[in-house]
């Protein structure tokens, strides 16, 4: 028999469509006789094909990963020096994004990647390199700016709220993004599990993730409790905390909203919200890379 290499490139919450309408197909093959098998199997969905060897079918994948993992932690340090310096981050990505070179996806700052791949793949190409003797200081660096990334987050909440001990906060979102239920890697759970070490009281939210958190943090009465809805999670609360960038989110009634919390604060771990707008609200606001 033979060994081949066929990596996939399914998106959590668009597999079927990146089954059915690939980008691309890779096939890493010993011998072209072989790649044919696959080559028949696939030509019915006319995509773009490459077939290879299977070293570097396998580090296609690797390196794609690591690549977009890469630019979201580049955009998070720009997003860093932009507040320091007064600039505006989503300001930024437009500008860079129109550059057919560079392209906007994956270009938006946050609370930084998570999900079973990303992670995953990063860690394992750094360990190949080194393993291998190769340098790799630069997906070192990714993986740390995106761990940095709660210790961000959590110094906005601070900032906002101060002393955290028995402040209540709502946090809308739990998967690692929209359109999935998965919390593998999720940067919720590190910023879930900091604030109750900080002795926060929680009232968690997400359409889809709920029950895969359950397993991670489990309900207790007046500690961390989930709720129904965006607007059970805010009641009484002295802040809300998004945390994942739901369409739901974007058409929240934010009128009655600031009805149910105890003092209109939110911050915005993935800049979903307008600033001026819901300043003008009365809302205090707060956000990833603007003023």
């Amino acid at each position: 028999f033979d060994v081949v290499s066929n990596p996939e490139f399914l998106r959590e919450g668009s597999a079927i469509e990146d089954t059915l309408r690939p980008d691309r197909i890779v096939i890493g093959a010993p011998t072209q006789q072989v790649a044919m098998t696959l080559l028949e199997l696939y030509a019915q969905l006319g995509r773009p094909m490459i077939i290879t060897d299977v070293p570097s079918a396998e580090m296609i994948k690797y390196a794609s990963n690591a690549f977009l993992a890469a630019k979201i932690s580049f955009i998070n340090a720009i997003a860093n020096i932009c507040e320091a310096a007064g600039a505006d981050v989503t300001q930024v990505m437009k500008g860079m994004g129109l550059d057919p070179r560079i392209g906007s996806r994956f270009l938006k700052a946050g609370i930084g990647y998570g999900g079973s791949c990303f992670p995953k793949d990063i860690k394992a190409l750094v360990k190949i390199g080194e393993d291998l003797g190769v340098d790799m200081s630069l997906l070192k660096e990714a993986d740390r700016i995106n761990f940095d990334r709660v210790r961000v987050v959590l110094e906005k909440i601070k900032q906002a709220l101060w002393i955290l001990k028995d402040k209540r906060i709502a946090v809308l979102g739990l998967a690692f993004k929209p359109e999935t239920d998965d919390i593998r890697e999720a940067p919720s759970i590190s910023i879930i599990r900091e604030l109750v070490r900080e002795g926060a009281r929680l009232r968690l939210y997400d359409p889809q993730a709920t029950e895969n958190m359950k397993l991670v943090f489990s309900p207790e009465p007046g500690r961390l409790e989930y709720c129904a809805s965006p607007y059970s999670a805010a009641e009484g609360t002295n802040a809300l905390l998004l945390l994942t960038e739901w369409e739901e989110f974007a058409a929240l009634d934010f009128d009655k909203l600031k009805e149910t919390m105890a003092n209109p604060i939110i911050i915005d771990g993935r800049n979903v919200f307008g600033p001026a707008a819901l300043k003008k609200l009365g809302f205090e606001y707060y956000s990833i890379g603007r003023k």
